[in-house]
């Protein structure tokens, strides 16, 4: 068991992380890209089955192609682009009423990914209203995968940033009841 060991305060490196909307012309190590996708491996996932995959993006002609699913004129500027999808097939289902897990699987993973890539210095953007038919096309994907979210990463041009306003802890927290038609 490792013991004293420091690590970065997570509230910290949950604040700082924010959406990125405008890159560095500058491309991203391999290494690092590789850290954050090590990030997103290793995060929980119902059952453990682990019905991740992600597709990384750095051709200049094929992320043109995946610049057109999401037109907003700051995605062309990332120098790198992360599919983010699950395999349906492997998803945990829950038996009561079949509700499948995956697009929360790969949520919780590409959290992860999103919070390793600011500890990196790196920025990133969730992106999930882009045309997820055209995407699951362009990559050919069979239907038991799907297109969930497109992540563009990079170094982040840093603008002014305005703090996020953020609901009351006590708006989102209840203690001990067994009726939230209170709430109402």
């Amino acid at each position: 068991m490792v013991h004293n060991m420091r690590f970065m305060n997570f509230i910290e490196l949950a604040t700082q992380r924010s959406s990125v909307r405008n890159f560095e012309p500058k491309q991203v190590e391999k290494e690092k890209l590789l850290y954050v996708l090590e990030a997103a491996r290793i995060a929980p996932s119902a059952a453990n089955f682990q019905p991740l995959k992600f597709l990384v993006i750095t051709d200049p002609s094929i992320l043109k192609s995946v610049q057109a699913l999401y037109h907003r004129e700051w995605l062309v500027t990332a120098p790198a682009i992360i599919v983010a999808m699950g395999d349906h097939n492997k998803g945990w289902h829950r038996k009561t009423d079949g509700k499948d897990f995956t697009d929360i699987d790969v949520a919780i993973a590409v959290d992860h990914l999103t919070l390793a890539a600011a500890e990196q210095g790196l920025g990133t953007c969730w992106i999930c209203n882009f045309d997820a038919e055209k995407c699951t096309a362009l990559f050919n994907a069979p239907p038991n995968i799907e297109m969930i979210a497109l992540i563009p990463i990079g170094y982040p041009v840093f603008e002014p940033k305005s703090v996020k306003k953020r609901v009351p802890i006590d708006q989102l927290v209840r203690w001990n009841i067994l009726s939230l038609a209170a709430d109402e």
